[in-house]
């Protein structure tokens, strides 16, 4: 069993989303602590532990929107896989969008997986659950050597 919670951060401009997310994963049996960036750059400011952020833990999981003010998903996503201290974070892609060129580019950028947000509750709630059946219970995350 994990000592601590899964350090989950959600990359989110919709504040209904992000409330809507962290909901959910209330609900889900794996203890689990959110922290939430409205954008690109909060993001990695967060990830670098910059600002205000100096004393923030290393996430297990990102949790990306790709349409984000300040910083573009993509170009955070490029920027955490391109960081040798950063890559080895699994990064999901959550966004409404289902464009073949939206999906292609954050593979090629190598995100470890694309999840497109369902419309209805109903459909966002399973995603959640999906997540959790394999995201937060079946895989093992890399640890911070230097931590």
């Amino acid at each position: 069993m994990n000592e601590r919670p899964i350090r989950i951060l959600l990359v989110e401009d919709n504040a209904g989303d992000a409330r809507l997310t962290r909901e959910a994963l209330k609900q889900i049996k794996v203890p689990v602590a959110v922290h939430v960036a409205v954008n690109g750059i909060q993001a990695l400011d967060f990830l670098y532990r910059r600002g205000e952020y100096k004393e923030s833990p290393r996430p297990d999981l990102v949790l990306l929107d790709l349409n984000l003010p300040k910083k573009d998903g993509r170009e955070v996503l490029e920027d955490i896989k391109g960081h040798p201290s950063l890559r080895s974070i699994p990064v999901v892609v959550l966004s409404t969008s289902t464009s073949p060129t939206d999906i292609n580019r954050s593979y090629e950028l190598h995100a470890n997986s694309y999840i497109s947000k369902p419309m209805d509750l109903e459909g966002f709630l399973e995603v959640v659950q999906g997540i959790e059946k394999y995201w937060l219970t079946v895989v093992k995350y890399p640890q911070e050597l230097n931590a």
